[in-house]
């Protein structure tokens, strides 16, 4: 039973009240441990991609109704009211991340004396809430089963990898040095292209201060790092 829930429409999906405490929101991801996505899929009545090369998102989006999120794409966190992040974590059979994990959108244009305590990255990374899915491309996308989620807030040693990473990444951005960025920077942070299609630019400014295009970039945490952190969760 989905409880706290409403109709969008009358052929539309199930939605629930955003949680309104911490308690709330880990009583949901309790009851969400162990479900197959095909289960939650039925309870939400939304229907599951008949492929799984066209369902890329879609698993991130169920949870997130279940969960009641509410930031949907906005620069903030997906739990407005409690400050906590979603982020649907693909893993493969060993129970490993199985890719890096999106965290926001690059400032293509960023602006000068940008600073980590103000930045989007360091909002979503404050307090994250993990929700590991099987990711096996073995496993039909229905039958894949949600594993037990669990809360993580950056410390000390690992907020100050953060703001390395994300300090030598946004000076060259800040700079226009886009031919100087690759997928290799970053003990923790990446920044990588960010587009539907190969094809996409955004108009930037470049180190010369002539007016150029650049494929439009993102943050993500490399997989070495989230694994790290689901052998220092509870119960690992």
């Amino acid at each position: 039973m989905v409880e706290g829930r409403h109709h969008p429409g009358p052929e539309g999906p199930l939605r629930r009240a955003p949680p309104r405490s911490e308690a709330e929101l880990l009583a949901r991801c309790g009851e969400l441990a162990g479900k197959s996505l095909q289960q939650v899929a039925n309870e939400l009545k939304v229907p599951v991609p008949p492929s799984q090369t066209r369902a890329k998102g879609w698993a991130g989006q169920l949870i997130e109704l279940w969960l009641g999120a509410t930031a949907a794409s906005r620069p903030e966190p997906d739990f407005q009211q409690l400050g906590i992040e979603l982020k649907t974590l693909p893993v493969n059979r060993h129970g490993r991340a199985a890719e890096a994990t999106f965290v926001c959108a690059a400032p293509m244009k960023a602006p000068a004396g940008l600073r980590w305590a103000s930045s989007a990255v360091r909002s979503k990374l404050a307090q994250v809430l993990w929700t590991p899915i099987e990711a096996d491309p073995s496993i039909r996308l229905g039958n894949r089963r949600v594993g037990q989620s669990f809360l993580w807030s950056p410390g000390p040693e690992q907020a100050r990898a953060l703001e390395q990473d994300w300090q030598e990444l946004i000076e060259l951005l800040c700079l226009g040095e886009y031919d100087k960025i690759s997928a290799e920077q970053g003990e923790c942070l990446q920044l990588r292209p960010k587009a539907a299609r190969s094809s996409s630019r955004v108009a930037v400014t470049l180190a010369n201060g002539a007016a150029g295009a650049a494929l439009p970039l993102a943050f993500y945490l490399r997989p070495r790092f989230v694994n790290s952190l689901l052998d220092e969760r509870p119960g690992s």
